[in-house]
């Protein structure tokens, strides 16, 4: 298998059906640590530990050629302790798209929507110092925007999920915001909502490009080596979306039925 992808639940699916529309021929396999969903409210020692867990699933059972850490909250926090606890595969992190969005803002003052943790994290600070002096960043945690796309969002009405978006992107908006950057990838899957309920005006901003770019760069390099056979025979099928566990009976319909809209094998829990 080329890639795993990790988040904390569905958010970073969007990246790997991304990469999957650029390079049809790449296998992938999808791992939400629902489990310990929000990552966005636990201390970074928490995230950390529950991360490498998680990775520590993804080798022992997949073995995959390079692993994507399709959650900003993750790699901001833990992605220098994956590396090295990891070191012999390559792990490509995702942070919020700092850099691109004060090169393409009109006006110079951009918005953040993100997890709690991600808005604290001194790593943002970092990027807006180093990408983005000539801006004003407006941050916002929207821990409960995060939750209603994990647990609502594939069963709601368009009028649901408006009504879910528009304190996040009336904060934005009052701010003069003419540039929004989705700093978590579970905000991807409402990006048009998004963006309509935005207007024009207002750009949306996502880090897809840049993480699949790294992706097949870095996999391009990783030289397979003999222990890449050992679990051939346990390679998932291609694009199927695990878990780590389940909080309620209703979960399992519910990813069932986000498979089934995003054409993606349901493939259960792993461990």
């Amino acid at each position: 298998m080329n890639f795993a992808f990790l988040d904390s639940g569905t958010g970073g699916l969007p990246y790997m059906l991304y990469l999957k529309h650029k390079c049809p021929d790449m296998t992938c396999a999808y791992l939400g640590d629902t489990l310990h969903f929000p990552y966005g409210e636990k201390t970074p020692e928490q995230i950390t530990m529950c991360a490498s867990q998680s990775v520590s699933l993804i080798m022992k059972k997949w073995h995959p050629q390079a692993v994507v850490v399709a959650c900003n909250t993750i790699s901001v926090t833990a992605l220098d302790n994956l590396r090295a606890s990891f070191s012999y595969v390559p792990i490509v992190g995702t942070v919020p798209a700092i850099k691109v969005a004060a090169e393409v803002s009109h006006n110079k003052r951009i918005g953040l929507l993100a997890t709690n943790a991600t808005v604290r994290h001194p790593y943002i600070q970092r990027l807006e110092r180093d990408f983005a002096s000539d801006c004003t960043l407006f941050s916002r945690g929207d821990a409960e925007l995060v939750s209603f796309i994990e647990h609502d969002l594939f069963t709601a009405s368009y009028e649901q999920k408006v009504a879910a978006v528009k304190p996040a992107v009336n904060y934005f908006t009052e701010n003069d915001c003419d540039t929004i950057i989705l700093g978590c990838t579970h905000f991807i899957h409402m990006a048009d909502i998004i963006s309509h309920t935005a207007g024009k005006a207002v750009q949306i901003i996502d880090s897809r490009e840049g993480v699949v770019r790294q992706a097949l760069k870095v996999e391009n390099a990783h030289e397979p080596d003999a222990a890449d056979s050992l679990c051939a025979g346990d390679e998932p099928d291609d694009s199927a979306f695990f878990v780590t566990g389940l909080r309620q009976k209703k979960d399992a319909d519910e990813y069932s039925i986000l498979c089934h809209n995003l054409n993606i094998k349901w493939g259960g829990i792993l461990s």
